[in-house]
């Protein structure tokens, strides 16, 4: 048995993960001693091991659709590279990277694109996340530094969070502040969000303000800091950025954020008592075509107010990925050059020198959605995506593929075999996934920790440093690419941070760079700076030329998306708890699938009277640029006014589910990151002749008008599908062309198919005018061992098994608790807490991630005993 200390491939929290193999078997769980989590995992993580297996891998290099050798891949990279330089210039050619690769991928493929192909066309996934706080921190402290830790959300005593649903989206460092405020309930905590999420369970208030007002409300709280004696103006530009505020009055703010003056007053009250507030943000407010402003007004109150600088305080940039913060650092965005530096004569002659290159791009590249605009224009001929998949995550999603379909020469680095982007791919490379990769990565709070291998590289699946490297050889840049290991890529990305630095930049790890390999395969984690210097850093004086901070005068914008009476709703989107990013990892995963298993639409109860929709009902969301199909959820924690869908689903999940096809191309002009926050949309109820489900040993080609949705099962296929016209002749023509035992149950709407193959199910279908409820568990034994009675089998046709009482919808997914066990455990059991729930159910007691639903209904089972 091994075991292997390593960190979590999912959000920016960073955790420590133990990895244990035995006779082949992965187990996980969270390490005691990381910093970041001391033990604790969300379900996504603790799923980690589920993830490990080689189904729908990529695990040979692929060429023109041909399985081909590393040689004949890389020289054909190469090849076609060189050959599109010659003839258009390197501004011809792009890489598009990810904050799932390890800083050492990041360095190696930044050091190629700028330094040596000499274009600054490298961005990243991380663009669409991170870039309005990057732009929001350089402008206001001229470094990209994240000023705080998760000792200060612990430490506060006003923690605010602002477009962030953390329960969801950074579970583990929520769970934290839960803690934090359970051992100190003087703490208040605040959440802003139009929407009310699982993220308000623990808040002292929650401000619904309007989509897209946050930076009004943040300037109107300057403007009241002002009002006081204690603001705190010795900033450059301060006097600008209060005169910007003074007519953001309590009044002014509450018509603008759409809210009640009381509210807004309450807020303003709470933040200026408190000794020290942190404010935690994320895609909420970044996710804007004004996002560098709205974190700039948010950076401006913790400036004025003092609340800066010490323990307990802060403005908190929460990454949304692994390692957006490792790709920040080696320069992995466009706008960057590397280790923090700039496109500024200095910084280039200085990474020139270092790298000993006379090709160093000049200039920023193209940011990501200009530069797939690029590709549909045909500038760009040549593009080389890294662990990420555009053609889902990008908005105008279908403009996206066009382009890539189009596209002369793109090259994918993947670990998984079949997705969106990978369809348009001329060379294909395997890429190692987690288990398998060694390197480091960076979290929210400046943590770099180590990613260890304990797994052996399946097939000839190659780490991300090690294929640059290899193309950068083939590109005649040998020298250069010489690495061996990942700890030499390390080592030069650490000794660049300190080159000619001495303090000026705020960037430096100079300290790790002389770790021997031995040292750094046993790297503990650390924040840095880890400088050589011994100059401490200085808050107050931060790392602009002129030694001052800046508050950045801001006027508040409303959204660019826009009601009218075709688009009368506003979209917003964002994740869901058990799920990751366009799911090539966790959507096949079964217990991740048990929360919400297809594209949702919430919608408020107003808005459902109006559009005459119900919960459960299917529902198609159309904008200027697609539609999109997800089935209704009718909620009050939902604002009039607006509609909620998860972003993950995708082509290879869902027909249909695509949210980003939805969203349009409107960027910030200062971070290049787009709206995907506020889309205008219309929403009308679709009520299909039929819906059922459909399980099988083997794939079944269903017929181009049924509507599908994939979910994840144990060694089955099973599908949610609906449809105008019926199935019922395509899936018995199916079934007899296997020659396989039919058996069928039909009665008005209704209609239940079981195939057999000498004793063996190997097709299920169950379908009605509405979606049947079935039992899954009964479904999935019975392909692993057949019902063999004629009264078994007459039980299975019905799709339940009328013995074992249904258990719900599941909340709880680390322990697999369904809703209507959750609700006999409080009405007959006697269940009054959380607490005697998780003695009894064992639900809430892992990662902590349902406690805000079991709440709910504890609370309406108690509305419903008070009604009676």
């Amino acid at each position: 048995m091994m075991q292997t200390q390593t960190t979590c491939p999912y959000c920016g929290v960073g955790c420590g993960v133990r990895a244990t193999v035995s006779d082949g078997v992965v187990s996980v769980q969270g390490d005691e001693a990381h910093p970041a989590n001391f033990g604790r995992l969300c379900v996504k993580g603790a799923s980690l091991a589920e993830t490990t297996g080689l189904a729908g891998r990529l695990l040979h290099p692929q060429l023109d659709g041909e399985t081909v050798g590393w040689p004949q891949a890389l020289n054909a990279a190469g090849e076609r590279l060189r050959a599109i330089i010659a003839e258009h210039g390197p501004q011809a050619v792009a890489f598009y990277a990810s904050g799932q690769l390890l800083t050492e991928d990041y360095y190696a493929a930044n050091k190629l694109m700028k330094g040596f192909i000499g274009a600054g066309n490298i961005d990243t996934n991380s663009r669409l996340c991170m870039s309005s706080a990057v732009t929001g921190y350089k402008r206001a402290f001229g470094a990209d530094v994240v000023p705080c830790s998760y000792e200060d959300v612990e430490h506060s005593d006003l923690v605010v969070l602002v477009g962030s649903n953390a329960a969801w989206a950074h579970p583990v460092l929520y769970q934290r502040l839960v803690q934090a405020k359970r051992d100190n309930p003087q703490m208040n905590v605040v959440v802003i969000d139009p929407r009310r999420t699982a993220t308000c369970d623990i808040a002292d208030q929650h401000l619904a303000i309007a989509p897209g007002t946050d930076a009004g409300l943040f300037v109107g709280l300057l403007q009241a800091i002002a009002e006081t004696d204690k603001v705190n103006a010795d900033f450059a530009d301060a006097a600008i950025a209060l005169e910007k505020a003074a007519g953001w009055t309590v009044a002014a703010v509450a018509d603008f954020c759409g809210l009640p003056a009381a509210e807004v007053q309450a807020f303003y009250q709470r933040f200026l008592a408190a000794p020290r507030a942190i404010t935690l943000y994320t895609m909420g407010i970044n996710q804007s075509s004004s996002g560098s402003d709205k974190c700039n007004a948010i950076i401006n109150v913790h400036l004025a107010s003092g609340k800066f600088g010490r323990a307990g305080c802060g403005p908190f940039s929460l990454t949304g990925q692994p390692n957006a913060m490792g790709g920040r650092e080696v320069g992995g965005l466009a706008t960057m050059l590397a280790a923090h530096m700039n496109f500024e004569p200095a910084d280039l002659a200085r990474v020139a020198r270092f790298w000993g290159t006379e090709r160093l791009a000049q200039t920023p590249g193209l940011m990501a959605v200009d530069l797939f605009s690029a590709i549909g224009r045909g500038e760009v001929k040549a593009v080389w995506i890294m662990g990420t998949n555009p053609a889902v995550s990008l908005p105008d999603s279908h403009a996206v593929s066009q382009a890539l379909a189009a596209c002369p020469l793109v090259i994918v680095s993947e670990v998984t075999a079949e997705t969106e982007t990978s369809r348009y791919a001329h060379i294909r490379f395997p890429a190692l996934g987690w288990g398998e990769k060694n390197g480091t990565v960076t979290n929210s709070e400046r943590r770099i920790s180590r990613q260890r291998a304990f797994l052996p590289a399946p097939g000839e699946a190659k780490a991300d440093w090690w294929i640059i490297a290899e193309v950068a050889k083939q590109l005649g840049f040998a020298a250069a690419f010489n690495w061996q290991h990942p700890h030499e890529v390390f080592s030069e990305h650490a000794a660049l941070s300190g080159y000619e630095n001495d303090g000026q930049r705020a960037f430096d790890i100079s300290g790790l760079s002389a770790l021997t390999r031995e040292e750094w395969d046993a790297l503990e984690p650390v924040c840095w700076p880890v400088s050589r210097s011994e100059k401490p850093w200085d808050w107050q004086r931060g790392w602009r030329s002129d030694g001052r901070l800046r508050m950045v005068p801001v006027t508040p914008r409303a959204m660019q998306a826009r009601p009218e009476p075709l688009y009368p709703l506003i979209l917003n989107s964002g994740r869901i708890r058990d799920q990751w990013h366009t799911m090539t990892r966790t959507g096949d995963v079964p217990r991740l699938m048990q929360h919400i298993a297809q594209p949702i639409v919430e919608i408020a109860p107003q808005d459902a009277g109006r559009f005459s929709l119900q919960t459960g009902a299917l529902a198609r969301i159309s904008s200027l640029r697609g539609v999109m199909v997800a089935r209704v959820v009718v909620t009050d924690s939902q604002r009039p006014g607006s509609l909620f869908t998860p972003m993950h689903w995708n082509d290879c999940f869902a027909r249909q589910g695509k949210i980003n096809c939805l969203v349009a191309a409107v960027v910030d002009p200062d971070s290049g990151q787009p709206e995907s926050k506020q889309t205008a949309v219309r929403i009308a109820p679709w009520q299909p002749r039929w819906q059922g489900e459909l399980y099988s040993r083997t794939p079944v080609t269903l017929p181009p008008h049924v509507h599908w949705w994939r979910k994840a099962a144990a060694g089955l296929h099973h599908l949610t599908v609906c449809g105008e016209r019926t199935i019922q002749a395509e899936l018995l023509a199916w079934c007899q062309r296997h020659h396989w035992q039919i058996q069928l149950a039909s009665l008005g709407d209704t209609w239940h198919l079981l195939a057999w193959e000498q004793g063996k199910l190997m097709l299920g279908f169950w379908s009605s005018r509405t979606l049947p409820a079935l039992d899954p568990a009964l479904i999935e034994a019975a392909f692993n061992v057949a019902p063999q009675t004629l009264i078994e089998r007459h039980g299975l046709l019905s799709g339940r098994d009328l013995a074992r009482p249904e258990v719900g919808k599941i909340v709880c997914s680390c322990f697999t608790i369904g809703e209507k066990t959750i609700a006999e455990a409080i009405e007959k059991q006697g269940c009054s807490t959380v607490a005697e729930l998780g003695r009894t159910l064992k639900c809430g007691t892992n990662c902590g991630s349902c406690i805000p639903e079991l709440k709910a209904l504890l609370a309406c089972t108690e509305r419903k005993v008070m009604i009676s």
